[in-house]
């Protein structure tokens, strides 16, 4: 019996000269300064490898607030972009005007060689098209309507339309007179408008 303890408590400090590695939890020796598993530096203080993890919900907590901010950016950039893509308010209308007078030359164009105006702008080719993309850069759209014909068969009228996309900005409306009218309302300018002053 008492040759068997003192192997009992060789094998008992064997047992406790043995733990787990802080990182990985595999058993190892404790004279070990660099686990043989996973390679962790076993001389660093446990309450350091145990801190780390602390750090996590505060990166999570960054990401997440990174997020929110971005996606804030986002939200504004969204609906402010068509503002920005049209420029000032003012550009912008003068730009759907200059549309509407290069069209309106067009058609006068159009008128004194055909001895009317045709039943859609698409005649009026490259010009016409270049005006209306021109516009709708501003956020304007432009809708041309042409009257009915005449006993001769030509058309003697016409309507053209400048709608804006933007909230407050000035619609525009010409026709055959060249007179120029416009309304603040949100709505198409129409014939009974008043005329624009000449002024941009």
């Amino acid at each position: 019996m008492r040759s068997r303890a003192p192997a009992s408590c060789a094998n008992l400090l064997r047992f406790t000269a043995m733990y787990a590695c802080h990182e990985c939890e595999q058993v190892i020796n404790q004279a070990s300064e660099v686990c043989p598993y996973c390679g962790a530096d076993l001389t660093a203080p446990i309450g350091g490898a145990a801190a780390a993890p602390a750090k996590k919900p505060k990166l999570v907590k960054i990401v997440f607030l990174w997020g929110v901010v971005l996606a804030s950016l986002w939200a504004i950039a969204w609906f402010a972009l068509p503002w920005r893509m049209a420029g000032s308010k003012p550009a912008a209308e003068l730009r759907a005007r200059d549309a509407l007078a290069s069209i309106q030359e067009s058609l006068a164009a159009y008128q004194s060689s055909e001895g009317g105006y045709p039943a859609s702008l698409e005649p009026l080719g490259d010009r016409a098209r270049v005006a209306a993309q021109s516009a709708q850069s501003a956020r304007y759209t432009l809708q041309y309507t042409a009257g009915s014909p005449g006993a001769s068969g030509h058309i003697g009228n016409y309507a053209l339309v400048a709608r804006a996309g933007n909230f407050g900005y000035l619609n525009f409306y010409v026709d055959q007179t060249g007179v120029t009218r416009a309304t603040s309302e949100d709505r198409a300018a129409t014939a009974q408008d008043a005329p624009l002053n000449s002024a941009p």
